[in-house]
């Protein structure tokens, strides 16, 4: 539904420094991969003349590199298998540089806010103007994502959802804004939420009507749509799925998504498609969505409860050997919003929902008031690490690995050698449940000098581990306990052990 520009970055203190130089190291890779992409050979031929493309090769390339040195022994020094690597991670680069989306968007998962948890369809701006769908209510969160350390953070996307149009389209067959609610019109909207460094989603559906009841977009309408958000400069487009057949929904989401592209402007493109079919094979087809999705929603809608946010979790735990692989740079799937800071989770549970999500490498969603939100609701979504951890530039979703009564327990591979963990405590009896493990017992071995771990929730550094040295965690009902494990020779990416959580 949402994605950010830009791939999150950390400062430059915060990772090691990347040298585009390094490409220089394997150009012997560059002709025999032109002649292993026929299909795209014209264009890749020669130098590469796109400085964008160029920028992302090279940093594909120096990722490779150290993750490759991280495994091996932990040195930053490239033999024959890391020559391997970088010129396969060379070849995928170039093979993959121009998909049917062809947007260049979202990759890492993108950050932002949106109307619909919150405040789903309130029209009512004469008796709740604070809270209804409006431009009001856009540029009040707008300016707090831009005073408040969000968008520094990378929460960019701030999107309006259903509701916000005129029951029927204008004379030319085109959208419009409800006139009282959004009296500036959309464009004007969009020139204020950038000027506040930010960008601006909006909302349609595959379908006669909207799930609220507005107008939808149809097969002969999808054309005139993408051209009237392009035209208002919009950023984001979320595509619902009320109101229309199996067969109307195989035709307009592949329609929609190659009529955002002829628009020629960059516009994230959401699919709530796989959601009203499953989220599932035979009647998903993941490898078409990566094609021409940046993100989809495949399972219903969260509610404002911990039940729903464990029923998702539950969801994509069982069917993580279908949707793990289908997600990556570009392409995400989407569990839905974070309902941190609203009213239906404890503490406990908010630290859960979040750390599943960035081990899930999903889009981080807001839906709440950032005016009212608790601090203690804002520390837990503005935490640095864990940021860092869903923004993870490999792009890999995680998985979970093992479950031993009610605690689940979910691990990440990320770049240079680093993984993250979270347990979470399922059960609903109100006991704290303890859990003794190693990094041996979860898999992490490949450095033999140890890894040092970090708790990503209470900010601590935990201590220098090898594989074989247990350890003992202690995760309360409904909560989670979440660990960022780094190789031991890695340098901080951020120098002291503090700033992590700064």
């Amino acid at each position: 539904m949402f994605r950010p520009s830009q791939a999150f970055r950390f400062q430059a203190s915060q990772a090691p420094p990347f040298q585009p130089s390094q490409a220089t190291r394997i150009q012997p890779c560059q002709v025999s991969v032109v002649k292993s992409c026929p299909a795209k050979s014209a264009a890749l031929r020669g130098e590469i003349k796109s400085a964008a493309l160029q920028s992302e090769i090279e940093f594909s390339m120096y990722q490779l590199h150290a993750k490759s040195a991280a495994l091996q022994g932990c040195k930053d020094t490239p033999g024959k298998k890391t020559m391997h690597l970088l010129c396969f991670g060379f070849f995928l680069v170039l093979c993959s540089s121009s998909s049917a989306l062809d947007n260049g968007l979202v990759r890492t998962p993108p950050m932002g806010w949106m109307t619909w948890e919150r405040y789903r369809c309130n029209i009512d701006c004469k008796n709740d103007p604070e809270n209804c769908v409006s431009e009001h209510l856009i540029k009040a969160m707008a300016d707090q994502m831009a005073n408040e350390g969000w968008r520094e953070l990378g929460y960019v996307y701030l999107s309006i959802d259903d509701c916000w149009t005129k029951k029927q389209r204008d004379p030319n067959g085109r959208l419009e804004p409800d006139p009282d609610r959004f009296p500036s019109g959309i464009k004007a909207l969009a020139d204020y939420v950038h000027s506040r460094g930010l960008k601006l989603g909006i909302y349609s559906d595959m379908g006669n009507y909207t799930c609220g009841g507005y107008p939808g977009t149809t097969l002969d309408t999808i054309k005139t749509d993408a051209e009237t958000f392009s035209s208002w400069e919009v950023d984001m487009l979320k595509f619902d799925g009320c109101y229309s057949n199996d067969t109307e929904k195989a035709i307009g989401y592949p329609k929609m998504s190659s009529a955002l592209n002829a628009t020629g402007r960059q516009i994230l493109y959401s699919c709530s498609w796989p959601a009203y079919e499953g989220g599932l094979p035979p009647k998903v087809n993941y490898t078409q969505l990566g094609n021409i999705c940046n993100m989809w929603r495949n399972y219903g809608d969260i509610q404002d409860s911990w039940a729903s946010v464990l029923d998702i979790i539950k969801w994509y735990a069982v069917n993580q050997d279908v949707l793990q692989p289908t997600a990556g740079p570009g392409h995400w799937n989407d569990p839905d919003m974070l309902i941190t800071g609203d009213f239906g989770l404890s503490y406990e549970q908010s630290k859960a929902q979040l750390a599943i999500w960035a081990i899930l490498a999903a889009p981080l969603i807001m839906s709440n008031d950032l005016r009212t939100i608790s601090q203690e609701a804002k520390d837990l979504l503005q935490n640095r690490l864990l940021i860092y951890i869903n923004q993870d530039s490999l792009g890999i979703q995680g998985r979970q690995i093992m479950k031993v009564d009610c605690l689940g327990v979910w691990k990440r591979e990320l770049v240079n050698g680093q993984y993250a963990i979270a347990v979470i405590n399922m059960g609903d009896d109100g006991l704290p449940r303890p859990f003794t493990t190693s990094l041996g017992l979860l898999n992490v071995t490949q450095c033999p000098v140890g890894y040092k771990l970090y708790d990503v929730f209470d900010r601590n550094y935990l201590g220098l581990f090898n594989s074989e040295t247990t350890f003992n965690l202690k995760i309360n009902p409904s909560g989670v306990v979440m660990l960022f494990i780094q190789p031991a020779s890695v340098v901080n990416h951020m120098k002291r052990h503090g700033s992590y959580f700064g």
